[in-house]
């Protein structure tokens, strides 16, 4: 069956694969002397969600004071996981924290990359897509800060850190 990229955030896309393309195409940028991988898997994850944002808009502004529930939702709808968000309000970062990443579910030796640099990049796209259209002063936009821990890199959990800004982008 050939879905469309609209009929794939109504089903449920199969992660094993997505996971396996992500370490697989680690494991060759690397082979290949490719330096800037996380970089690379970030555009990618960005790319990700200016797609997903055109066929799926979960709310209409992003602010602290319902960051948490949309980042619930994004991570439950689109890679049926399920976070806790944490909002650092002196430091200006947002922190999720996820027990049970659907691309980060094993340790790889070979592999010094973690797939949660794909999902911090798609977050970060789709929350900025979504405020940039809401022209609110309240909305709140996203930059890439780091993967704190990974499940791929031998940790308990993935945590991912995001800065965020208040207003304009």
């Amino acid at each position: 069956m050939n879905y469309t990229r609209h009929d794939l955030i109504q089903v449920e896309a199969t992660m094993n694969q997505m996971r396996n393309g992500i370490y697989h195409l680690a494991r060759f940028m690397n082979k290949n002397g490719v330096t800037d991988i996380n970089e690379r898997l970030r555009r990618m994850g960005r790319n990700m969600g200016r797609t997903i944002y055109n066929y799926w808009k979960s709310i209409e502004v992003v602010t602290l004071s319902n960051v948490k529930d949309v980042m619930t939702t994004i991570y439950q709808k689109i890679l049926g996981s399920s976070v806790t968000t944490e909002i650092n309000e002196s430091e200006k970062k947002i922190i999720t924290t996820d027990y049970k990443c659907a691309v980060c579910k094993y340790k790889y030796d070979d592999v010094d990359v973690s797939g949660c640099e794909i999902i911090m990049g798609m977050v970060t796209e789709i929350v900025n897509q979504i405020n940039k259209a809401s022209n609110n002063q309240s909305a709140i936009f996203l930059e890439l800060l780091n993967v704190k821990e990974s499940k791929a890199l031998g940790h308990k959990k993935c945590m991912i850190e995001y800065r965020y800004k208040v207003g304009g982008n």
